[in-house]
């Protein structure tokens, strides 16, 4: 169960290895506020979807197992709306489309198709726990640096007024911007496959 927990931090990890979820990660990513509540929101749809159809997938006739997966999943996605519409407006406002769209988020549809179908309900879980964790710290990740360097805020709180020396310091605006977020991925991207490559000729 470990092994399926942590796969998604470094090994199977959805955005920087396996390349999935790219659009909601350069959409909200301009903030942690926004990267913890959308990544909170996808680990939840991952959990709850993957234990339902670990349970029930093998009764859905094969021919239409994905409409019938999207169906569990949008149940819960608007479970998740209508919670985040309830207690967290702004942030649900924040988010705005992005939620809804969790409902065709390759991560989820993903872990349904290769894995919880496959699979018991416990280590489904597991698996959709594991994700949606990789995810979540993935998204957080993008969302520091960009935040820092494109708005001189962490958590909404600005810090770049705690510089004396405003020629230290000054936000780069792209960073909150589309470009920013592709530069921020391909770096961390680059970086994760340059330590895999080394440890693969590291000798023994």
């Amino acid at each position: 169960m470990l092994k399926e927990m942590t796969k998604g931090l470094f090994k199977e990890n959805p955005i920087f290895i396996l390349m999935l979820g790219l659009c909601p990660s350069l959409a909200v990513s301009v903030s942690l506020q926004n990267a913890v509540g959308m990544g909170l929101a996808a680990t939840f749809v991952l959990v709850c979807s993957n234990a339902m159809i670990s349970i029930f997938g093998k009764f859905f006739p094969s021919k239409i197992r994905i409409p019938c997966f999207i169906v569990v999943i949008a149940t819960f996605v608007t479970v998740v709306e209508m919670v985040m519409g309830a207690y967290l407006p702004a942030l649900n406002q924040s988010l705005g489309i992005f939620i809804p769209l969790i409902v065709v988020n390759c991560i989820i549809l993903g872990r349904a198709e290769a894995f919880a179908s496959k699979n018991g309900v416990l280590p489904s879980i597991f698996d959709g726990m594991g994700m949606g964790l990789g995810f979540t710290l993935s998204l957080m990740l993008i969302a520091f640096i960009r935040e820092v360097l494109g708005s001189g805020k962490i958590w909404g709180i600005t810090i770049s007024s705690y510089f004396t020396n405003e020629a230290f310091f000054k936000p780069a605006a792209v960073m909150v911007m589309a470009p920013g977020a592709f530069v921020v991925i391909g770096l961390i991207m680059a970086w994760m496959n340059y330590r895999r490559a080394n440890k693969r000729t590291r000798p023994v």
